[in-house]
Parts: C-alpha cells; structure tokens; sequence
C-alpha cells in the first residue's frame, strides 16, 4: 500500500462531514442568502442590523406619562372642564379685543390707527382734549365722515360709565330710576323722557349692557371678564410661588432631618399661628391695597400649606437603597434632591395644585368682599358680590357674580378630582 506524502495529503481538500441536523445544506436556488460576518478563530456570525436609537422630541411623553394622560382623559368631566377653564382664560386674556370704550382699529384719511395700543389725543380729529373720548358725538361724526371704525363687541371696560342710559321709569309713576340699572332683557319699564339721540346711542349695536350695570353705572359683563382675568392671574401667581417656596422648605427640612427639621417644624407652628386677617387689616390701615401688596401677604402665609406633603415624602425616601447608592457615588446633596427625590415628592405636590389654585382665588374674592382687597375701581368678582350684597333690590348683580365665581371653582375643582385620579398608582398601572 502506498504511503502519501504530508504534502500531497495537504493539497487534498477536505472531505465534508455530513451534518446530523441539517445545517450544512444548501440554501434553495429561489432563497437569499444572508451575508456573514467573520471573527477572529474563522468562527461566523448571525447578520445584525444596524439599530438607531429612538430620539425624543420635545412633547413626547415618557410610558408612565403616557398612561396618566389616559387617565385624566378617562375622567370626561375633568376633561371637559380643563378645556372650558383654557377657553375662558383665553378669552379673558383678550379682553381688550372683547370690552372695551376704544376702537380696536380706525381708518381716518387714509391711516390706519390703533387706540387700543396707542393714546391719541383730540387735536388729531380736530379737537384739543389731550385724551380721544371715541364714543364723544362730535369726535364719532368727525370719524365716520372721514373713514371707519371698528368697535369690539361689547363698547365698555371695567371703569365706563355709561352716561347714555335713559333711565327708567318705576312702574306707572313719573319717577326714573337710575344705577344700578337691569338687563334690557329684563326690564319691561319705559324709558324716561330723553333725547332721541340719547337712546339711539344706548340701543346701537354694542352699547347695550347686557347684563345691566353696577350702582356706578359700569358694565357688569365688562367687569366679569376683567374681573375673571384678575382672579386666574392672581391665583396662578400665587400658587406657583408659594408652591416654589413651600417645595423648597419642606426637601430642606425631610431631606437633613433630625435638628434642622426640629427647629422648621417649631418655626412653623408659630408662624402658623399668625393671624393673616389682622396683618391685612394693619397693612391696609397703612398702606393702600394694590394687587401686588396683596400677593406678598397672602404669599407670606399660604407657603406653609405645602410643606408638610414635601416633608413627608422627602423623609420617606431619603433612606432608600438608590439614595444610599448616590451617596456611596459621591453625589452632593443638591443633586441627590433635584434629581431623586424631587420627581417623587412632585406627584404628591400636583394633585394639591388646582385645590391650592381655587383657594387662592377664593382668598382675593373673600378680601374684596370685605373691603380689604383690591381698589374698588378695580374689577373684581368680590366687589361685584359686595355690591350684590349693598344692593338687594338689584338681584342680577350678585347673580351674575355668584355664577361667573361658582362656574370657575367648580372647573378648577373638577380638574384637580381628575388629576388626583391620574396621578393615583392603583388607576395608573392596573
């Protein structure tokens, strides 16, 4: 028998070993054939496709966002009532393009002007008054005769008069009643004898007070949709800040724990204990209420209301294993409250937000109910009560004021119960 050499059993290919499981077979004419990517030690590997990471865009939702969304939408009438609530501040946002005693635009000799952004003095339509009175006869002739004006729906703000009401008459007698003066719409008195000219301009279109008007002769819905715009302002502001602050005090106070939480909780009862009512009555014996000495008063109480929920879930967490872990890392404590436990002490926080939002606006009300808040030129649903109250015989102001301030507490109160069931883990991941 013949012995081959090393080198011809070399040159040989090797024979294939039949592959028990099938592997080995050739792929069908009609199959792809899927590339493979070699390695070190002539092993080969499965193909891998390239994957790119996903990127966030600004508005995207993280999962658990996601399915609190879908739970506050569950809830229709909290829903419902956001919108309505974001329609209404909008509109109140607006409301020098919805009430005003200004044209929005007016087109004299061939300019455009615009008296709702800028102040033009008499000399301008011929006169010499240093402020434009728009709804003046002579000043409205002079601008029809030479262009335009185009007025918002209602013709008054907050602090119109209307001196173009033709009072009415009490029932059959000769006397005229003046302000505060009913809704056309409910009032079948005669007018008292006036000018013609008088009560063409009181019946034209936007020169109704459709609502009636105060015992000063202003607007009332002028007055609700200015009056609206102040309390969701001085709401909002205030609930942001003194959320800011109670947040910040209450992570101080359960984050350190032990003698600094002792001497804030003990500095707390006894500011807690200050009667607000008596600090507004000295501040405004002294200093005359405006919508910003107001706020910082109200702000110097209404902080300590959110501590104590910060404070708790703060102690609560300070001692889990992740917060130990960021410790060992080396984390500062700044860092450890900003980025650990201030997103889990925020759930608790929102869904005291809208109730802390609708007690903030029911303050101010109850202040300018009583006289100690806002000027009474100001435009204010309390004042508005106020005057209902001083004026019984003219039931559609305190009405008016009564629904405009329930509409909006129960919106906020609807909101805040839908978003308390958004942020609840037993809704949230069931």
């Amino acid at each position: 028998m013949a012995i081959e050499s090393p080198e011809r059993r070399a040159a040989k290919p090797a024979a294939k070993r039949p592959d028990p499981k099938g592997k080995g077979k050739a792929p069908a004419s009609g199959a792809p054939k899927t590339p493979s990517k070699s390695v070190a030690g002539g092993l080969s590997t499965r193909p891998t496709e390239e994957i790119t990471p996903t990127r966030r865009g600004w508005f995207t939702l993280s999962p658990i966002n996601r399915r609190r969304w879908q739970a506050f939408k569950a809830n229709r009438r909290g829903y419902w009532s956001l919108w309505i609530f974001l329609v209404l501040f909008v509109v109140s946002m607006m409301a020098e393009f919805i009430a005003n005693d200004k044209p929005i635009l007016i087109r004299y000799k061939g300019e455009f002007l615009f008296p709702i952004a800028v102040n033009y003095s008499e000399e301008k339509f011929g006169g010499f008054l240093p402020k434009t009175d728009y709804k003046d006869p002579t000043n409205a002739t002079e601008i029809n005769a030479n262009g335009w004006m185009l007025w918002p729906p209602i013709r008054y703000s907050y602090d119109t008069i209307n001196n173009d009401y033709p009072r009415r008459r009490a029932g059959n007698s000769d006397i005229c009643l003046g302000f505060p003066s009913p809704p056309p719409w409910a009032s079948s008195a005669t007018y008292c004898d006036a000018p013609k000219a008088k009560i063409d301009r009181y019946e034209a279109l936007g020169n109704r007070n459709w609502l009636g008007t105060d015992d000063q002769g202003r607007d009332v819905a002028a007055r609700i949709i200015y009056g609206f715009r102040i309390s969701v302002l001085f709401g909002v502001l205030l609930t942001i800040a003194s959320a800011l602050i109670g947040i910040v005090a209450g992570a101080i106070q359960g984050y350190f724990g032990g003698r600094v939480d002792l001497i804030f909780q003990r500095a707390l009862e006894i500011w807690s204990s200050v009667p607000s009512l008596y600090v507004l009555l000295i501040i405004s014996s002294v200093l005359v209420p405006s919508f910003w000495t107001l706020f910082f008063v109200l702000l110097a109480f209404h902080w300590v209301y959110l501590v104590g929920v910060v404070r708790a879930e703060f102690l609560r967490g300070r001692n889990f294993e992740y917060i130990t872990a960021a410790r060992a890392l080396g984390l500062s404590n700044a860092k450890i409250m900003a980025k650990h436990l201030f997103p889990n002490a925020m759930v608790a926080t929102l869904t005291f937000l809208p109730f802390k939002l609708s007690g903030s606006i029911t303050a101010l009300t109850a202040l300018d109910f009583l006289g100690l808040g806002l000027p009474p030129t100001e435009a204010s649903l309390g004042e508005l009560l106020k005057q209902g109250n001083d004026n019984r015989q003219a039931p559609w102001l305190g009405i008016a004021g009564f629904v405009s301030l329930g509409m909006l507490l129960s919106l906020l109160i609807f909101i805040g119960e839908a978003v308390r069931d958004a942020f609840d883990p037993r809704k949230t991941f069931r």
